[in-house]
């Protein structure tokens, strides 16, 4: 039986290590009764005040960002476009606003419900290989914002590490607004895997 990450985990300083170490790991949820898996197959890391990309550049402590600047170990879930539900990990202590934005999964179980949510037919990448989708396909929107991920409601469970030779670095997506930190090398995948938003 797989365990579900402790509070330990996500209290760890380096969040482009935790970033990688959620690779390969299970996000998993039980919404409206309907428990649903999926192996985390692409992420991406926020380095908090000093990261431009971060919503808490700059310290901006506001009530959207408020969620990030909370203990380690809690959902950061806001509205992108309007439209989208993103679905980020906060790590580190309290007052130190770093995350992890979850971009892609790859469905284990439940894949009935997430085929429900998404209105989609059959299983393939565009069940929930975006960040916006993946949450749809979980069931995750901005009411869970702030829920803790020790709970049964959104936890993630443990796998081995995936072996760095088979993880890709690349800078992040839709971040050009952060100038030079538009390039840093910080959004990780799993190599071969169909379930990345873009290749």
């Amino acid at each position: 039986m797989p365990k579900k990450l402790t509070r330990k985990f996500y209290l760890q300083t380096d969040v482009i290590s935790v970033a990688k170490q959620l690779l390969g790991k299970s996000l998993c949820t039980k919404i409206d009764g309907k428990t649903c898996k999926a192996l985390i197959t692409e992420t991406e890391a926020y380095n908090g005040i000093i990261d431009k990309a971060s919503h808490a550049y700059g310290n901006r402590n506001t009530p959207r960002t408020s969620t990030m600047f909370l203990e380690g170990g809690v959902a950061y879930i806001y509205l992108c476009y309007g439209i989208h539900h993103l679905f980020n990990v906060v790590t580190h202590a309290e007052s130190v606003p770093h995350a992890v934005l979850i971009r892609a999964i790859q469905p284990s179980y439940g894949i009935e419900h997430m085929m429900q949510r998404r209105n989609r037919t059959k299983i393939d990448r565009l069940l929930s290989s975006g960040p916006g989708t993946l949450s749809q396909a979980l069931g995750i929107n901005t009411l869970y914002n702030g829920e803790p991920l020790t709970g049964n409601k959104i936890w993630i469970e443990d796998a081995p590490l995936i072996p760095e030779k088979n993880i890709v670095i690349s800078t992040r997506i839709g971040v050009d607004y952060a100038a030079e930190d538009a390039l840093l090398p910080y959004r990780f995948y799993i190599k071969d895997s169909k379930y990345v938003s873009k290749l």
